[in-house]
């Protein structure tokens, strides 16, 4: 609970400074998007890579291979329970960073000569959200069915990997500050976990167990 709670207030805290335009977070988040986007320009292979990982790492796009893989678990396991929560509980995170964005209204970087372009609100990154949180919900989901230590130390760092990437990723093209990112990493883990402690305060042992519901 503590960790859904601390993510929380952190994601708060920094929208109300967005929303302050604290100089401090202002300026920093300005030169990391120029300096994230001209170096992005002048590599044209990597400025490529960045965009394409920006179409896979959609959510509209991962939505139906994230969801097959918990259908996969549900298959292996019986443990429907399990499996619906974590298909909820992203669907809860799509919407709520969507509604996020409209409640702080944060603009898209503006550059000089920007790389690519996005349409909508900046704050949080929904990539970075939707990616954080779908990672961790698969991890959480697999874990008691993950018996070696070094298997789950991969699907952990496996998940943080990937979320990493789409937050750079996001700076690099210009199209989100890194306040931006981090919040959104922050709302995905912190409301995925904080979802999992009410799963299992409502669940019974046996549901946990991976048997069927």
């Amino acid at each position: 609970m503590l960790t859904g709670v601390a993510t929380g207030v952190a994601v708060v805290v920094i929208a109300l400074l967005v929303r302050e335009q604290w100089p401090p977070l202002v300026q920093l988040d300005q030169r990391a998007v120029t300096a994230g986007t001209a170096f992005s320009a002048a590599h044209p292979e990597l400025l490529r890579a960045l965009v394409v990982w920006q179409w896979v790492f959609l959510a509209a796009h991962l939505l139906i291979p994230v969801v097959a893989i918990c259908l996969v678990y549900w298959w292996r396991t019986g443990n429907a329970t399990r499996t619906w929560w974590a298909v909820s509980t992203i669907l809860a995170a799509w919407g709520l960073s969507n509604l996020l964005k409209e409640l702080v209204r944060r603009t898209r970087p503006v550059l000089d000569q920007p790389v690519e372009s996005a349409g909508g609100f900046s704050f949080p990154s929904g990539h970075a959200a939707n990616t954080a949180a779908m990672t961790t919900a698969l991890v959480v989901l697999v874990w008691p069915s993950l018996r070696s230590r070094v298997v789950r130390v991969a699907a952990v760092a496996g998940a943080a990997v990937l979320t990493a990437a789409t937050a750079v990723d996001r700076v690099m093209l210009g199209v989100h500050y890194p306040s931006d990112v981090l919040a959104g990493v922050l709302f995905g883990v912190g409301f995925v976990l904080a979802s999992y402690l009410a799963y299992r305060h409502w669940s019974t042992p046996r549901r946990e167990h991976g048997t069927a519901s």
